[in-house]
């Protein structure tokens, strides 16, 4: 494992601190397959000393980064790795760069009145969540070792502690440099700039404003990561500029949730009783937050560069998102009657509740004439309402030439048969050991695919489901 810790070499931009070991440690998951393109090569007794912080290797030098965030809109002047730390930075084979970020590490000089650890109901959850969406292939931090152990952390309730090792390219976020524009620091964001540059696009640097560049790149990434959030039904919770990275990932799974029935103000956060952060709302908060990216950056790009860069993310959005809903209903070109025609269909999925990932897995079993297939009549609680949009459709797809059977290949190839519902992931943290969470990422490895033993697993949430209740202590 080569380690090359840049990050930690920059004393003003956090603090090293040393893991608080967790006790009793249990090794319970390890992502062979992401450790093996980074490089690693541990036993399982170094994976549980690493991740339970018993005992680092070492070349690693952990470090508490600090930052500050805007949450729920109000802004917070110092945040950091209350609960986390950065251990050091992989050079993989291929001579890319992988932080190595540990989850439940303890209390840091960020933690504030927190007790620094996690719990092992939000680290499974982070675990088969990240995975998840990596195999839908949406942009995010991936899990690469959970532990858990007998130690009782107070949240809600008492519950079993753990600590999760995740990975990414970089953990810088929006609020790195939200930190030092309002600390009064702002000589330090040309380093974390420079960084950036450096270790993930060295490309920028042949620019004549690499800076500029940077911060254009950070708007379109950050445009098309919530264009496939919303075209798979995929709700972050809670989208603070403390939790927006640089990169464009889906970064801090808390009280995440993928749509069952369609409900386009859905609030998966039971702390967010106003929906600052529903479904519909993420499209506008991503602006929101980088509109308080470039505040932060302000004295180091040129205001008419910042706005140039602003004034295209609305259009990459809606260009992303419009091309990603062409392919979920298997259409290959564009028609001016289109936006009617999924304004339409959004409206009755949200009317009748309709679930949403299974509306447009089953609906690539449309065929050109006949009654719609079972499968698809099942999931509407008036199928005489659909009457109308199914002719349209069909008159719609009958303009795109083709086969049926090559229509549904290229919708099955964008619709997922499996996602990571709550009750599914609340399913495996109730039965304690892992044996489900196995069987979950597994079939979540293949979301695409058939998997017929795993058919229940694609079916619509049962009832109980709707009572699940999940937080930003999740």
């Amino acid at each position: 494992m080569q380690l090359d810790n840049q990050y930690a070499s920059f004393t003003w931009a956090g603090t090293p601190v040393a893991p608080t070991p967790l006790h009793s440690p249990r090794l319970l998951l390890i992502n062979h397959d992401l450790a093996g393109e980074l490089g690693i090569s541990l036993e399982e007794r170094q994976w549980l000393d690493i991740t339970s912080g018993q005992r680092l290797p070492p070349e690693m030098t952990p470090f508490a980064q600090v930052y500050a965030g805007h949450q729920f809109g109000g802004f917070s002047p110092r945040l950091g790795d209350g609960r986390a730390l950065l251990l050091g930075e992989v050079v993989t084979p291929g001579g890319t760069r992988w932080d190595l970020h540990l989850k439940g590490a303890g209390k840091t000089p960020y933690s504030r009145f927190g007790d620094g650890r996690a719990v092992l109901r939000s680290s499974l959850r982070e675990y088969l969540a990240s995975e998840a969406l990596y195999h839908l292939h949406i942009p995010t931090t991936r899990a690469l070792c959970l532990v858990g152990s007998d130690e009782p952390v107070y949240r809600e309730q008492v519950e079993p502690g753990a600590a999760l090792l995740r990975a990414a390219p970089s953990h810088l976020r929006f609020g790195h440099f939200e930190y030092f524009y309002y600390s009064g620091q702002p000589e330090h964001i040309p380093a974390l700039l420079d960084y950036l540059i450096d270790t993930q696009w060295p490309e920028l640097k042949q620019q004549p404003q690499d800076y500029g560049a940077l911060f254009d790149r950070v708007v379109i990434r950050t445009a098309e990561l919530i264009a496939q959030w919303q075209a798979v039904g995929f709700c972050h919770g809670v989208m603070n500029t403390d939790n927006m990275s640089m990169l464009g990932l889906t970064l801090d799974y808390g009280p995440y949730g993928f749509l069952d029935a369609y409900d386009p103000g859905h609030i998966c956060n039971h702390s967010d009783p106003a929906g600052r952060y529903a479904y519909d709302q993420q499209p506008a908060v991503g602006l929101w937050n980088l509109q308080r990216l470039a505040q932060a950056l302000s004295g180091h790009i040129e205001l008419d560069v910042l706005q140039a860069s602003l004034g295209q993310y609305e259009h990459r959005l809606l260009t992303a998102y419009s091309e990603l809903m062409r392919q979920k209903l298997g259409l290959e070109q564009w028609h001016e009657g289109d936006p009617a025609l999924f304004r339409d269909m959004f409206g009755l999925m949200a009317e009748h509740r309709v679930d949403y990932s299974c509306w447009f897995r089953r609906l690539a079993l449309l065929e050109a004439e006949g009654e719609p297939p079972a499968s698809l009549i099942a999931l509407l609680a008036k199928p005489e309402a659909w009457h109308d949009w199914f002719a349209r459709y069909r008159a719609r797809l009958a303009l795109e030439g083709g086969t049926q059977a090559e229509r549904r290949a290229r919708m099955d190839a964008i619709n997922p048969k499996y996602v990571l519902r709550n009750h599914l992931a609340q399913r495996a943290i109730e039965q304690g050991d892992m044996a489900e969470a196995d069987t979950l990422l597994r079939l979540l490895a293949r979301p695409f695919d058939e998997q017929p033993e795993f058919n229940d697993y694609a079916e619509p949430a049962p009832e109980w489901a709707a009572s699940l209740c999940v937080s930003c202590s999740s």
